[in-house]
């Protein structure tokens, strides 16, 4: 599979590298990757992230609302983007991967029909999933305090309208509840089940506080693909990828930790030049040239522009 931006099909055709997936490709291949066993996912918050995830070789990305408010506009994650700056963001990396993208959609940006509106748009950008929450706008992160939710009937009527709304029958729907955080476990449980009856694909029962908490959701949503969101230092135990198996959840989702490494690798990097004023001395602890220029294919452009400029070709 290509690692070229989806955008310049023709220009791997011509570098002999293949076309990119189409985004229904990519939808396809992330229900398989649902239905094979676990799926771990780390998020991106731009498209150098998503191009270290596939690089990587991880088979899916997450585009993460907290990681985008954080690192594009430096702001908390309590509901201030618009759809329009994640419908961009959207594109943006689902241009730059070959790799399916399960793309935050918070509280779908209102009512049913306007999560009908955002869930049209972001599929456009190049959504392969749309993740969709019953907090009340504005949302919070899920490991805040003070969250607000939805009846569970109106986060309903939302998933269908949603469902309706899609033009692409692959396109895959995530339902989060946060009633865990606002009501108890029980209550989260058994929005997750109104949900799968509403059409969602997926269930993220979010921030569940024991390793007893997670055995009942596990058990009691057998059968359908879970989520857990593994924040480090957050409500949820951190636990194994084999314990996370075991207690019944399919994708693990990673959202933050590459922002969390970045912030700390920066921060250091940043004080070593404050400090000494130079670089040399640090080159070993950061991609090379090389490294940089490979992970965004010059090589492939290069090829094409020469192919482009050939003598003889006519512009």
């Amino acid at each position: 599979m290509s690692t070229v931006p989806a955008p310049f099909a023709a220009v791997e055709e011509l570098v002999g590298v293949g076309p990119a997936p189409t985004a229904t490709q990519r939808r396809e291949r992330l229900r398989s990757l649902l239905s094979d066993g676990t799926l771990v996912l780390p998020g991106a918050t731009d498209a150098l992230g998503v191009r270290l995830i596939e690089s990587a070789g991880f088979e899916a990305a997450y585009a993460t609302g907290a990681g985008l408010a954080n690192a594009q506009f430096g702001i908390p994650d309590i509901g201030l983007v618009s759809l329009g700056e994640v419908a961009d963001h959207v594109e943006r990396l689902a241009s730059a991967t070959t790799l399916p993208l399960v793309v935050d959609a918070d509280t779908g940006f209102g009512n049913p029909v306007m999560a009908m509106r955002a869930a049209r748009r972001l599929e456009r950008a190049g959504a392969a999933a749309l993740q969709l929450e019953d907090q009340d706008m504005p949302k919070r992160c899920g490991h805040f305090d003070h969250h607000e939710l939805i009846p569970t009937q109106h986060m309903q009527a939302k998933l269908v309208a949603v469902r309706q709304a899609l033009e692409d029958p692959a396109t895959v729907i995530v339902a989060r509840t946060d009633a865990r955080s606002v009501h108890d476990i029980d209550e989260a449980i058994s929005r997750a089940h109104a949900y799968v009856e509403a059409g969602a694909d997926v269930i993220f029962v979010e921030a569940p506080r024991t390793v007893e908490e997670l055995e009942r959701v596990g058990r009691e949503l057998r059968g359908i693909p879970l989520v857990v969101n593994v924040v480090e230092g957050g409500k949820t135990p951190q636990l194994s990828l084999e314990d996370y198996q075991q207690l019944g959840f399919g994708v693990v989702l990673f959202a933050n930790f590459l922002l969390r490494a970045t912030i700390r690798a920066g921060t250091d990097a940043l004080a070593h030049l404050r400090a000494t004023g130079e670089t040399g001395s640090y080159a070993d602890r950061i991609a090379t040239w090389q490294e940089r220029q490979t992970l965004f294919n010059l090589p492939q452009f290069s090829a094409a522009e020469a192919h482009f400029d050939a003598p003889g070709r006519t512009p």
